[in-house]
């Protein structure tokens, strides 16, 4: 996710790799599709998405400004993010198939549902983000997340 980038001299530097904490050991060193890391990623933007509005907005007014604002920032963003690394993997064997956004949408569920138990446990305030990037998913509108 975001927090686990770090930008240095012109380029991005991702850290941080050791998995979900609230997995064991054994489950984190599992292989895995990197397809559930950008769906980490996206998941990410919805969350940057939120935190944006709602650390700006000082009055509930000011949401119905700045959330559209966001969301075209989010879509571009994940858009920017998406074709980047799929340009990155080209001609390789991790390129995009027809089977890529199926995949991408179950992970970022599967995210998601993640995501909403760990706010459910430890800030009931933030339920919102996760949920309505689940109804996003299921609607099949994630991109404009």
């Amino acid at each position: 996710h975001l927090a686990q980038v770090l930008l240095t001299r012109n380029d991005f530097v991702v850290v941080d790799f050791e998995g979900e904490p609230g997995r064991t050991f054994e489950e984190r060193r599992q292989r895995h599709s990197p397809l559930r890391d950008v769906a980490g990623m996206l998941r990410s933007f919805a969350y940057a998405q939120a935190a944006a509005v709602r650390h700006a907005a000082h009055v509930p007014e000011d949401s119905h400004v700045l959330e559209p604002l966001a969301r075209t920032w989010a879509t571009a963003t994940r858009s920017a993010f998406l074709s980047a690394y799929f340009e990155a993997l080209r001609g390789s064997a991790l390129a995009e198939t027809a089977a890529t956004p199926g995949l991408l949408a179950l992970f970022e569920l599967q995210k998601a549902v993640y995501e909403l138990r760990y706010e459910l446990a430890n800030r009931p305030d933030w339920v919102a983000i996760p949920l309505a990037g689940i109804l996003d998913i299921v609607a099949g509108d994630a991109a404009s997340e």
